[in-house]
């Protein structure tokens, strides 16, 4: 699987999930830190990315777009990046039971 992790996400997390044996990249490595919303959408549909952001937009994007891009919704507060580490490990399990399924958005932290 491919992940493409949104600005308000550290780079580490992209780290973090080639940990898990997954291909992933930081919006910072493909585009522009500041790249609008559009222009990370048209990537992660290009490049067959699941976003994994904190913004809501790319939430109700996936809902109502076509063609719909998959999302991972990280709805945990700002933290240090070993506790969301630590948050991302605890909720993994449950993470790629939704991410085999196909469904589209995938909450983490609510």
């Amino acid at each position: 699987m491919k992940f493409l992790v949104d600005a308000q996400l550290p780079p580490s997390l992209a780290q973090w999930l080639r940990g898990k044996g997954h291909e992933a990249d930081h919006v910072i490595s493909v585009a522009a830190l500041d790249a609008p919303d559009a222009v990370i959408w048209d990537l992660a549909i290009q490049n067959d990315y699941v976003i994994v952001t904190k913004d809501r937009d790319f939430v109700e994007w996936a809902r109502s777009r076509r063609p719909r891009a998959r999302i991972v919704w990280v709805r945990l507060g700002n933290m240090r990046r070993e506790v969301l580490e630590a948050r991302m490990d605890q909720a993994w399990p449950e993470l790629e039971r939704a991410l085999a399924s196909l469904v589209s958005v995938i909450e983490v932290g609510r």
